[in-house]
């Protein structure tokens, strides 16, 4: 099997489901063989004509398609849509919004924001431990997500000048990059506070590492907890030698600029996912030390879809959580 390379291809490809079928195989198990989702057997039957496998352990749910287990599962759209879908979110710099799916793929708006979704869910990263700084010096930055102030209602542009902090009502992101490793992780957080950003930087980055900062004062007692740390004062100066924090910031553009011009509205409840899709490009990109292509970053992707779910309930607030307005 040779996959695709490039959408154009990627779209041809699946658009037979044999090769979806043992493209989803190949990516799942790596010995080709088909397990069971429920129990683990491998004594499994393909049923051609239903497109659907069966287990033969004694269990309720014997019956099961290669979508179960996997973000994708319960849902009635195919793996010809599910698939290029996903290329296309990891692939486009901007990211790609439902009503362009809705219209690319020819299904409903309402069921593309929910697959999009779905695939955000996947694409979290899995970076977890600490980092130490052998990848270089450690930029820290936060930034605010929400409307301009010249979009505002004029309500609350009065408040504003009334004295209303014009971050108020804005979410907030906190992002690390490891400056020579150029890979990224940010979050968002409830607050700019000091307590919150030394927090972050201590759950986040070993002992020792040097950072760099801008010159807010929730970093100023990064030294004390025995870190080698640098600012600069963004009032006079934006580098100072190898001292900035450029790298972040740049990331920052990527993330405003897929919020801005693709997605227009996000609601706060909903933003942690939307920076985890912009993580992941960040973090595979194609650059001189790792040359990924398209092709390499989408089966990164399928790859990570397994084991992770998200039901529509939970989606829109109705379980585990609350709606808010968006921005």
């Amino acid at each position: 099997m040779n996959p695709p390379k490039t959408l154009q291809q990627a779209i041809q490809f699946f658009a037979d489901y044999e090769n979806c079928r043992k493209f989803m195989i190949a990516i799942r198990w790596a010995d080709g063989l088909v397990r069971c989702p429920y129990c683990g057997a491998t004594k499994i039957g393909y049923l051609e004509n239903a497109r659907l496998y069966r287990c033969y352990a004694d269990h309720p749910r014997q019956k099961f398609s290669l979508k179960v287990g996997t973000v994708m599962e319960d849902s009635p759209i195919g793996l010809d849509k599910w698939l290029p879908v996903m290329w296309m979110m990891v692939n486009c710099k901007n990211g790609i919004s439902s009503y362009e799916v809705a219209r690319d793929i020819g299904i409903t708006q309402k069921s593309a924001w929910f697959m999009l979704h779905r695939i955000h869910t996947s694409l979290k990263d899995s970076w977890t431990g600490k980092i130490d700084g052998d990848g270089g010096p450690i930029e820290v930055d936060e930034t605010f997500i929400g409307g301009k102030y010249q979009n505002m209602h004029r309500a609350k542009r009065m408040k504003l000048k009334n004295g209303m902090k014009a971050n108020q009502n804005k979410a907030v992101v906190m992002g690390m990059l490891e400056r020579e490793a150029r890979r990224v992780r940010a979050k968002v957080i409830p607050d700019v506070s000091r307590e919150t950003l030394q927090n972050e930087i201590l759950n986040a980055v070993e002992r020792k590492a040097t950072v760099y900062t801008d010159k807010a004062t929730g970093y100023d007692r990064l030294k004390a907890n025995d870190f080698v740390h640098e600012t600069v004062t963004h009032l006079d100066e934006y580098v100072r030698g190898e001292v900035h924090t450029q790298g972040i910031e740049n990331f920052w553009s990527l993330l405003k600029r897929g919020l801005k011009g693709t997605y227009v509205a996000v609601e706060p409840f909903h933003l942690d996912r939307y920076v985890d899709e912009q993580v992941f490009r960040y973090n595979n990109r194609a650059t001189r030390d790792n040359p990924l292509n398209d092709a390499d970053r989408f089966a990164l992707a399928v790859s990570q879809i397994v084991g992770k779910r998200i039901t529509y309930a939970e989606l829109t607030g109705k379980v585990g959580g609350t709606e808010t307005e968006a921005f």
